[in-house]
């Protein structure tokens, strides 16, 4: 990926693992937030009340930095990492993938676990619609009004999304581009007398 797009999924997706009796029940969700993300698991550990273990992963932010595991009593490690290496090998981010794991009544064992929970998280993936989004940048340039004609011609030609305009004596546009783009339309909106930037914050 380039460093403004980024790999997620489109809409929440399940799979299905099952081994020895045990069955794994797998939900990948779209998650923006840590806050997002533990409303999730607590919904549905309420859900899978009765389930042996809810063992999950995620992984936030267009940068990849932001990420988590949890065994939940699974001997160490043979959960959670697995599931965040579904994850990282799909170069994803902004998700959520929880297992949910019914005992069958015969250990696994190590090996067994990772391969089971491993499994159920690329079966939850491959049900997923995996989609590119762009990181973009907000732009907000000021400029007096008789000058709106050469900014919306420059608006036309790179085409960034228009967020918010105030027309007036001094008129004000608020605009989002994909950052790769953003230094270049910030110079042209420059160009237009009168046109200031406005400061973010």
């Amino acid at each position: 990926m380039t460093d403004d797009s980024y790999k997620t999924i489109q809409s929440p997706a399940e799979g299905f693992y099952a081994e020895k009796r045990s069955r794994f029940i797998s939900l990948a969700f779209p998650a923006g937030t840590i806050e997002e993300a533990m409303a999730l698991l607590d919904k549905y550990r309420k859900q899978y009340y009765d389930a042996r273990h809810l063992c999950w992963a995620y992984m936030l932010g267009h940068e990849r930095q932001i990420f988590r595991a949890n065994d939940d009593g699974e001997p160490s490690s043979t959960a959670g990492k697995p599931i965040l290496g579904q994850i990282n090998s799909n170069e994803l981010t902004d998700i959520l993938i929880i297992v949910v794991r019914y005992f069958g009544g015969i250990e696994l064992g190590t090996s067994g676990l990772i391969t089971a929970y491993r499994s159920a998280a690329a079966n939850a993936l491959s049900h997923a619609e995996i989609i590119t989004r762009t990181v973009d940048e907000d732009i907000t340039v000021r400029f007096d009004y008789p000058y709106l004609n050469n900014i919306m011609r420059i608006v036309k030609e790179l085409a960034p999304a228009i967020l918010a305009q105030t027309i007036d004596t001094n008129c004000l546009i608020t605009l989002r581009i994909r950052r790769s783009k953003a230094e270049y339309l910030k110079a042209r909106l420059l160009k237009v007398e009168t046109a200031t930037i406005a400061d973010k914050g």
